[in-house]
């Protein structure tokens, strides 16, 4: 293939899918592209991504070619869209993780985790069970897993409101000095 050959044979050429011709039109062109697209984002990994996708979509569009205008001019319109496209999708991506928040890990990412959580709550029963006294572990109870008042607690007990306390109190000393390690 002649690499002299005027832009407009070689367009003509490559809208009837000419690759030849496109090789030449890309080596003579990409060049400027590139330092055009370098000159507005100094990342020359960015450019080459540009610069791909500038011939690509030259290449998927070749039917729309028109010989007689100017290929350059073309090619750096696609390039210059394709930036801004980039620059505005940046952009987005950056407002967004600001806006979203990083999910936490759930118990089933982090398998130690989950295991540690696990052998807690055995403790915890284990401790709730044998170690409470059952007035005790009957108020705690009541106040931690259904959610009850102190008031509520003492009123369906037949007990006053401090001794209520003073029973959840008890239960969570017990409770921390048997899970300590936990902590």
């Amino acid at each position: 293939m002649d690499d002299a050959a005027p832009d407009a044979d070689l367009l003509a050429r490559v809208r009837s899918a000419d690759m030849e011709a496109f090789r030449v039109l890309f080596g003579r062109y990409q060049p400027v592209v590139f330092r055009q697209l370098l000159f507005h984002t100094r990342d020359e990994e960015v450019c080459h991504d540009l610069v791909q996708e500038t011939f690509l979509r030259i290449w998927e569009h070749r039917d729309s070619l028109r010989p007689e205008l100017s290929f350059l001019a073309y090619a750096l319109r696609i390039s210059i869209n394709l930036l801004r496209n980039s620059f505005r999708h940046k952009r987005t991506r950056d407002r967004l993780e600001k806006e979203i928040p990083v999910p936490a890990l759930s118990e089933g990412d982090d398998p130690s985790a989950a295991l540690q959580l696990s052998m807690l709550e055995e403790d915890l029963v284990h401790v709730i069970n044998h170690d409470l006294p059952d007035r005790c572990r009957a108020i705690f109870l009541l106040s931690r897993s259904e959610g009850k008042s102190n008031r509520e607690i003492a009123t369906a007990l037949g007990l006053s409101v401090r001794t209520v306390e003073y029973q959840i109190n008890r239960a969570l000393k017990v409770l921390r000095r048997k899970l300590q390690g936990y902590f």
